[in-house]
């Protein structure tokens, strides 16, 4: 009986470890991401993006010494969504987290632009 109860002791342990593995939470977004938006100017293709936790709530930008604030900043089962405010017009940003990456799509009055990031090791 001891020995019943120790194995479906184990199974349960294992099948909660294996599925808390496999959601997405907003902890695992915190940090710095190395981004590449790609068909615009130069000066605009890469940088960084930063996510932080504050207060129990996900808060994030962009740029490392001029910070571009993430508006509506909003992560769900891995899908991260945001504007920013960007020469007198709206960027709506839609990326989907897949472990170290994210990728999706820049949208503003120029059009639609892809952009994929990269997690910076933890420093």
């Amino acid at each position: 009986m001891k020995v019943k109860y120790l194995l479906t002791m184990i199974l349960a342990v294992t099948i909660f470890a294996v599925t808390a593995k496999n959601l997405k939470t907003a902890n695992d977004l915190i940090g710095t991401w190395k981004y590449t938006v790609s068909n615009v100017p130069p000066e605009y293709e890469t940088g960084f993006m930063t996510f932080e936790q504050k207060d129990d709530k996900t808060t994030g930008y962009l740029g490392q010494q001029e910070r571009m604030e993430m508006k509506e900043l909003t992560v769900d089962q891995g899908k991260v969504t945001f504007k920013l405010d960007f020469q007198g017009g709206i960027l709506t940003v839609t990326m989907t987290q897949d472990g170290e990456k994210l990728s999706g799509t820049i949208v503003s009055q120029d059009g639609e632009f892809p952009i994929t990031a990269t997690k910076e090791p933890a420093k």
